[in-house]
């Protein structure tokens, strides 16, 4: 498999489900300014949509949209685990998860990056963003990860969402349960080893 990335962009969440999946990949770095791969390439040629994360199957196909890469991940690798079995209700609940993120944080973060909107509409977003975290930090209670004890694919994505609030200095200090859980992610073996590959996190 080969994933196409920007460093830190959304694309580390499929990044971090590769690992935790033990799953073969060759990692493609794109500039989503220019729209270029690293070796000069037209990205546009290879995923017209312009966007990362973008997984060209083993078959040639290739796969966009970060929560249906995650969950094509997981079903690739069912001995880890990393999502419920098909059809089973626990596994709408991981949709559910993976749903609020990609439509309630992903998007909603979107603003904060373009330095053309203004201060007070950034201020909007931010306030709104901080909402939907208190609302997570409440189901987080007394739960190790989304689906409580065990990790899926849904809690690399929300880390690396995590990781954009700090990006843009969100005080998420108030929110106990979720600062606890970011760092249990953080700690993970194969979340250290994507951030590593993708230069965001020191090699010891």
């Amino acid at each position: 498999m080969k994933l196409y990335y920007a460093p830190g962009a959304c694309s580390l969440s499929p990044h971090i489900a590769l690992h935790e999946a033990g799953l073969a990949h060759e990692l493609v770095k794109v500039d989503l300014r220019a729209k270029k791969t690293e070796s000069g390439g037209d990205f546009t040629e290879i995923n017209p949509k312009g966007q990362v994360p973008a997984l060209e199957l083993d078959n040639g196909e290739l796969l966009t949209e970060g929560p249906v890469i995650l969950q094509m991940i997981a079903d690739t690798a069912t001995d880890k685990h990393l999502a419920p079995p098909a059809g089973s209700s626990e596994r709408y609940r991981l949709q559910e998860w993976l749903n609020f993120i990609t439509t309630e944080l992903h998007k909603n973060f979107s603003p904060l990056f373009q330095p053309v909107i203004p201060d007070d509409v950034k201020t909007f977003f931010k306030d709104r963003l901080m909402g939907k975290f208190k609302y997570i930090d409440g189901k987080l209670a007394g739960h190790d990860y989304l689906m409580g004890k065990a990790f899926t694919v849904a809690d690399g994505y929300l880390f690396v969402m995590l990781s954009w609030a700090d990006r843009m200095n969100f005080d998420l200090s108030g929110l106990p349960n979720l600062v606890a859980y970011k760092a249990r992610i953080a700690a993970r073996p194969n979340v250290q080893a994507a951030l590593k590959m993708e230069g965001l996190l020191k090699a010891a």
